[in-house]
């Protein structure tokens, strides 16, 4: 099916989209490639936690840019970070110093506390540092012969869409039609311990990377000792443990780190998104000195990695973060949250069959089947009452706003949800 008809579709259970609404929606459908399935919704300005459309419409945004708006659209003071330091210099590349680089990779590894960190741009740009710096470990340190370093990944991981990203997917939608894949990936069951001893017995494993809650793939919650058990194996057979908390991380889930919950530092952390607050792309991977330093000039690198205006960015970003509290935050509202979502999944039943999440990372399941329109359209409808939410996997709500919202907004939004859900 063309987006085209999907647009028509969706506009006939949405209220009529506005002329200028429909113009954009037609114009960025007849020019720009069609890799992705927006809501029918027109965003033009953002602050805190709302948006508006462009006929001045008011929503609450309760998917925050997939967790890269944690500090709330436009903060004043990341955005005043932003123009001070875009008038001064913005990019050197690494081909040189920059006054800002040294400052900002001293205040991010005594932020999260690791010895060093290579700065990239995305979040799936950090999955393939992480990468590539577990193979470089695993022969320049640990001894794998040539060629034959492997990292054990798990069923359902999102991490992003390149070769090696889709290589390590379980998702038909992300991997068919892409091979041939990148060898030396090996993916396992998620939240089985079994499973990982089992592959953990192969010397030639370098790395085990995981997400400590699995985003895209419907906020999918381990166990509460898979993530310790997991990193206590990868210590006993000398295995680096990767986190992927490029959506986990920076306080969404009521800690700084996902990892944070369960008392450990992962050998190899990967951050992105809400690195910047969601102004512009930061990344980073922080680790040891044992694991970095295995990495010589000219062997790994970006010209955009480590410039001086996400530098600027990205410790305003984090200081805002700490400065009001927004770990505190997440973890109180996520309760109040999931508490209205019980109540509401025990109203309706025969439409929510789950609850999960933690802090303010969470998903309602619904009662349906993933290629249903069930979910979709009850995400129109909560578009039409002002906030905006999107399906993951056909029948998953996610529900995420940025982590400035407070408790009476969360009420309201609640209610908002409660509605919706009675109605449909």
């Amino acid at each position: 099916m063309c987006a085209q008809t999907h647009l028509l579709q969706d506009m006939e259970v949405l209220t009529a989209a506005p002329a200028r609404s429909s113009e954009l929606m037609e114009l960025e459908d007849r020019y720009n490639a069609h890799n992705y399935h927006p809501l029918p919704v027109v965003l033009e300005r953002g602050s805190g936690v709302h948006v508006w459309d462009v006929e001045g419409k008011q929503y609450y945004d309760f998917l925050s840019a997939y967790s890269a708006v944690n500090q709330g659209h436009c903060h004043p003071r990341i955005i005043k970070a932003l123009t001070e330091q875009a008038q001064k210099l913005t990019l050197t590349s690494r081909a040189f110093y920059n006054n800002l680089l040294g400052e900002y990779a001293r205040f991010i590894t005594e932020y999260f506390g690791y010895e060093r960190v290579l700065p990239m741009n995305t979040g799936v740009e950090g999955g393939e540092t992480a990468l590539k710096l577990a193979r470089k470990w695993a022969y320049e340190v640990k001894g794998v012969p040539a060629n034959q370093a492997k990292i054990i990944f798990v069923e359902g991981n999102f991490w992003g869409r390149t070769l090696a990203a889709i290589s390590a997917s379980t998702d038909p939608s992300s991997f068919n039609n892409y091979g041939p894949y990148m060898p030396g990936f090996e993916i396992i069951p998620y939240n089985d311990i079994p499973a990982l001893e089992k592959a953990l017995q192969d010397p030639n494993v370098a790395a085990f990377m995981v997400e400590p809650i699995q985003g895209e793939a419907g906020v999918f919650v381990p166990d509460d000792n898979y993530l310790p058990t997991a990193y206590q194996l990868c210590r006993d057979h000398r295995v680096l443990f990767i986190a992927d908390e490029v959506q986990t991380g920076i306080a969404r889930t009521g800690k700084l780190l996902c990892c944070d919950h369960h008392g450990f530092k992962p050998d190899i952390l990967i951050l992105g998104k809400a690195l910047s607050g969601g102004v512009l792309p930061v990344s980073a991977v922080l680790s040891s000195d044992e694991v970095m330093l295995t990495i010589k000039p000219g062997e790994h690198g970006s010209t955009f990695g480590g410039n001086p205006l996400a530098c600027a960015v990205a410790t305003e970003a984090l200081k805002v973060v700490t400065d009001e509290k927004l770990a505190e935050n997440a973890e109180n509202l996520g309760k109040i949250f999931r508490a209205r979502m019980n109540e509401l999944q025990q109203q309706r039943p025969d439409l929510i069959s789950q609850v999960r999440g933690k802090g303010l990372l969470n998903a309602v399941v619904i009662n349906d089947t993933e290629d249903s329109k069930t979910a979709w359209n009850i995400c129109l409808q909560l578009a039409e009452n002002g906030l905006l939410a999107k399906p993951t996997h056909g029948n998953i709500i996610r529900f995420a706003p940025p982590l400035v919202i407070n408790e009476a907004q969360m009420e309201e939004c609640c209610g908002i949800i409660q509605k919706v859900f009675l109605t449909f």
